[in-house]
């Protein structure tokens, strides 16, 4: 259902608590404790109560129109580790796409100059699409707040419902629509201006619309429609960048400098939620982020990483965004594109699905799906196909990724108007891409053949449809929905690469008659009870922060799509080493460039002890087909696949907390070995 009234703070705070008491009781079937499920930094405040700051509520526009009365079921979604779950604790999956036009100087969806409305709003939720992210503008918001909303510019004859309605009734009317067909909607401010090429500029302040207009803007629009719960989600801006010494550019530190992205994003995520604390918060990446030891003052090309807009998060791990009592509302959003768009340096040499995970999607973004920080949404990935290998070759490997890990998603796009893309629709604005969207079907959601809606009552394209369920079907039972089968439980784990303070566990696969989505690594010491060490989506985990000296026992459980949980495996003890701090040093291992075969990387040393020390040696042992072929700044002794670096004549003495790196040329695949050790000489 999209549209509600208005649920008290304590009934929200409730809703909460019935998430917790869902999986503590799954959890506790199985003999588990609760609190290591809302482990990292996105979820670890999801069971909080405290209340954020009073909201500055805006007054609705001229016109606004009074929503009825709370239906008996909402569709609100929160976030459980890297899940997006509906009220009840049920995984859901958002897999929609882009419609453009009300970023831009028209202020109205494009396409209805040709085609209607209603029927194209039909068409993609009958093809099974179930999210809309919709670009707007903070001038847009603006206007529509100050109720100077301009006549909307579309073509009658071919939409005759929009007969006399200006651009914000053109979008109540069609919010309606979307209740009708099932459809949920993601607002993004793609731009400050209302500019066709709004995006380009690379931060969310422009000319007279600044910063605090910005805020205001997304807390107006919240408090209009905070009692619809069609609108699910808020994109908080589209694609922050910036490149090192531009200006403006947007960076991700923990200050609340004016182009911090990371703190604007977590202010804006807060400012919402204040009004409306059930909407999704969506935070994209930037553009570079500083290599260790780099700071952000640095104008150096190869002091950074570098990737799409919007599509660099590496500063998550260090710089969390932090919604407070929120955080069970925090999804990541990343960009990423193919060589057609721009031809990026990791297109220049021969890649495939297993590459691009490597080098380019999970250290700018991947890994927070996998260590269970929080949800990812790809707010934008698509292109043309068929015109370039290989185009074809990265949409088809990103499509996979997406649908292995039940990644959400919106597809860049379906306007046919989209100029490095081109769209789901054709010229014609009636006519589908099929190729394009044949491409796209299998990352949309799906069980038993039926497209899934992410509305309780209304199946997609509306409940008349045979080609849909909806997600009330999906978990209630019946022909149609409601998997209850748990998955076989996964084989016992095997541990390798044991230290003082980490260990990888590998494990056989389980089975599931629909598919498992995850795996929960139970850790125990000591006679306690398990807990959640980590959620995973392979069957290959290193785990790390353990204890020196000290036995646990480890085992794993599977998940699948419905959120039913097989049984334990067979437990595997490990003690970890003595190690303690006398080691005195520690390593961090990067790679900086990567193509087919080879690889750049280097480790950054530093002084953990508490006295100088006067020389060092790290070592490790190479992924099975690896080998490191040269060393600067420091002497290389190799046998077999075991690795040792000690350090060089200049860079031996590191004072308490100083750091040193060494640079190496290797072969084979870029991914980090598992375990680096590091000792004082």
């Amino acid at each position: 259902m999209s549209v509600a009234g208005l649920i008290p703070l304590s009934r929200r705070r409730t809703r909460r608590r019935w998430i917790a008491l869902a999986v503590a009781t799954a959890l506790g079937t199985a003999g588990l404790t609760v609190p290591a499920l809302v482990t990292g930094a996105g979820p670890a405040s999801a069971l909080t109560t405290a209340p954020l700051a009073a909201p500055v509520a805006a007054p609705l526009a001229a016109g606004a129109q009074t929503p009825p009365a709370e239906p008996p079921e909402k569709d609100w979604l929160h976030v459980l580790g890297n899940q997006i779950v509906d009220a009840a604790g049920n995984p859901v999956w958002l897999t929609g796409v882009n419609w453009f036009g009300f970023n831009a100087s028209e202020r109205v969806f494009h396409g209805l100059w040709s085609g209607n409305i209603t029927e194209i709003t039909k068409g993609m939720a009958d093809r099974g699409i179930n999210i809309i992210r919709v670009p707007i503008s903070t001038q847009l918001l603006q206007e529509w707040k100050a109720g100077t909303v301009k006549t909307s510019t579309v073509n009658t004859y071919v939409n005759p419902e929009l007969e006399g309605k200006n651009g914000l009734q053109v979008f109540d009317y069609w919010l309606e629509l979307c209740e009708k067909y099932g459809l949920k909607v993601m607002l993004d401010v793609h731009s400050a201006e209302a500019d066709n090429s709004g995006h380009v500029h690379p931060v969310w302040y422009k000319g007279s619309i600044t910063a605090e207009q910005f805020y205001q803007g997304w807390e107006w629009i919240t408090q209009r429609y905070k009692n619809n719960d069609t609108i699910v989600a808020m994109d908080v801006k589209n694609e922050p960048h910036g490149k090192q010494g531009e200006s403006p550019r947007a960076k991700w530190d923990s200050s609340t400098d004016a182009d911090n992205w990371k703190n604007t994003c977590q202010v804006a995520g807060r400012r919402i939620l204040a009004i409306n604390p059930e909407v999704l918060i969506l935070c994209e990446g930037n553009e570079v982020y500083p290599r260790s030891g780099v700071s952000w003052s640095s104008t150096g090309l190869a002091d950074y990483y570098n990737t799409w807009w919007g599509g660099n998060l590496r500063g998550v791990k260090d710089h969390p965004v932090d919604l407070g009592s929120g955080s069970d509302q925090l999804v990541y959003s990343p960009h990423d594109y193919g060589p057609l768009v721009y031809n990026q340096p990791w297109f220049q040499r021969e890649f495939d699905k297993t590459t691009l995970t490597n080098d380019v999607w999970r250290p700018n973004w991947l890994y927070i799906h996998e260590n269970g920080t929080a949800p990812l949404l790809i707010g934008e990935w698509g292109g043309r196909i068929g015109e370039d290998a290989r185009q074809d070759t990265w949409m088809t490997a990103l499509r996979d990724l997406i649908v292995e890990y039940k990644l959400h998603q919106t597809f860049w796009c379906l306007n046919p108007n989209s100029g490095d893309t081109g769209g789901l629709l054709l010229d014609d604005w009636k006519t589908w891409d099929e190729t394009k969207y044949t491409l796209l079907k299998p990352a949309l959601w799906q069980y038993n053949g039926k497209f899934v809606s992410l509305d309780h009552q209304i199946r997609l394209g509306g409940n008349d449809s045979t080609t849909s369920i909806t997600l009330g079907q999906r978990y209630s039972g019946g022909p149609d929905g409601g998997d209850t089968t748990p998955p076989s439980a996964p084989g016992q784990p095997q541990a390798t690469a044991v230290t003082a303070t980490g260990v990888t566990l590998s494990w056989t696969a389980s089975t599931d008659d629909v598919g498992v989505v995850a795996y929960d690594i139970l850790k125990s010491t000591g006679g306690a009870a398990s807990t959640v060490a980590a959620t995973v989506s392979g069957t290959r985990h290193q785990v790390m922060g353990l204890t020196p000296g000290t036995t646990y026992s480890f085992s794993v459980r599977a998940r699948d799509g419905a959120g039913n949980l097989s049984p334990a495996s067979p437990g595997r003890e490990v003690t970890t080493d003595t190690g303690g701090t006398s080691s005195g040093c520690s390593a961090t291992y990067a790679v900086s460039q990567a193509w087919a075969g080879g690889f750049m990387g280097e480790v950054t040393v530093k002084n953990t002890s508490t006295a100088t020390l006067t020389g060092w040696k790290v070592t490790w042992t190479n992924l099975p087909g690896n080998t490191i072929d040269s060393v600067w700044s420091g002497i290389l002794t190799a046998k077999g696949s075991d690795v040792t670096v000690a350090n060089d004549t200049h860079n031996g003495a590191l004072t308490v907390g100083g750091t040193t790196t060494f640079g190496f040329l290797g072969s084979g695949v870029s991914t980090a070995p598992d375990v680096l050790t590091c000792s004082a000489t």
